[in-house]
């Protein structure tokens, strides 16, 4: 299968170009002629972060975090669980079950992630602390969601009720945010 020639100048030319700065940038530890200044080498890592940049924007990016946790459960799951949704002979069954699940799997990841922010502010660290437990046992929720069971529902509501008080007694109020279908299928 021949290639169009313009197909292959274009690339021998993005070759050029990337091979030219990579030499160009390669030399920083060489003197500059003539004048005895060492060039400043370009760090290869990023430097670590100290611990007042680790807690820049905890709170709110645990209220981010918590506020999409709480959309999708209220949206998916309980909303659905008190429409009587996951009764078997329900109308909508299985797509309701669907999305319950993959609220759950959600949920767990966000929450998961706002209680790693949640570190970074010693406050609402101390708030949540007695909620790792809980956060921690909705990991197998999505599971029993998927196969109707009903007083998972009902757990994932405790769970963000107890995030959202922890949340409020720290001085981060948590308000629902429904996730876009995007969010919740890429999670």
């Amino acid at each position: 299968m021949p290639v169009p020639i313009r197909r292959l100048v274009v690339a021998l030319t993005l070759c050029c170009a990337l091979v030219a700065g990579v030499t160009a940038c390669g030399s920083a530890q060489s003197k500059s002629a003539g004048t005895g200044l060492a060039a400043v080498p370009v760090a290869a890592t990023p430097s670590p972060t100290t611990s007042a940049e680790r807690q820049k924007l905890a709170k709110t990016r645990f209220v981010a975090n918590a506020a999409l946790a709480a959309g999708a459960t209220y949206k998916w799951i309980v909303k659905p669980y008190k429409a009587g949704k996951f009764k078997k002979g329900a109308h909508g069954r299985t797509a309701t079950l669907i999305k319950a699940a993959a609220a759950g799997a959600f949920t767990y990841n966000r929450l998961k992630a706002a209680k790693r922010n949640a570190q970074g502010d010693p406050l609402l660290s101390k708030a949540l602390a007695p909620l790792s437990a809980g956060i921690d046992a909705l990991k197998d929720l999505p599971a029993k969601l998927r196969k109707g069971d009903g007083n998972a529902a009902g757990s994932f509501d405790d769970i963000i009720n107890k995030v959202k008080d922890a949340g409020q007694s720290a001085g981060a109020p948590v308000h629902n945010q429904v996730p876009s279908a995007g969010q919740l299928a890429g999670g």
